[in-house]
């Protein structure tokens, strides 16, 4: 079945996925939960909500993620560069080919789109 052409978010129903992130844990025990309101047909767009505990990921970015946080405090390092604080209220963009560290140094809920 193909999207409609409007998507309205308050009308889906996600189905919680848990620990389904395939970054790797480099300290502490991060347990995830995601909340897609949305996939495209080719599944090359996906957005909706994250939910990840205390801990620290290995990440390698090979898609353009916005991100809105709700609640929490991240530290997102790139490889090469200063560590970046996150907290709620922060709308942020990572591109393809980011690689680095996401440290969740509070339960972060974040908001996000993948394109």
């Amino acid at each position: 079945m193909a999207n409609a052409p409007i998507t309205v978010l308050r009308d889906t129903q996600p189905m919680p996925v848990v620990d389904a992130c395939k970054w790797e844990r480099i300290e502490g025990d991060p347990h995830t939960v995601n909340l897609n309101a949305y996939t495209s047909d080719d599944g090359s767009k996906i957005m909706g909500t994250w939910i990840c505990t205390p801990g620290k990921w290995r990440v390698e970015y090979v898609k353009w993620e916005y991100c809105h946080f709700q609640e929490g405090y991240c530290i997102i390092t790139p490889d090469g560069m200063q560590p970046i604080h996150l907290r709620a209220g922060d709308i942020f963009v990572v591109e393809p080919g980011m690689t680095g560290t996401w440290e969740v140094v509070e339960t972060v809920r974040k908001y996000f789109v993948f394109a």
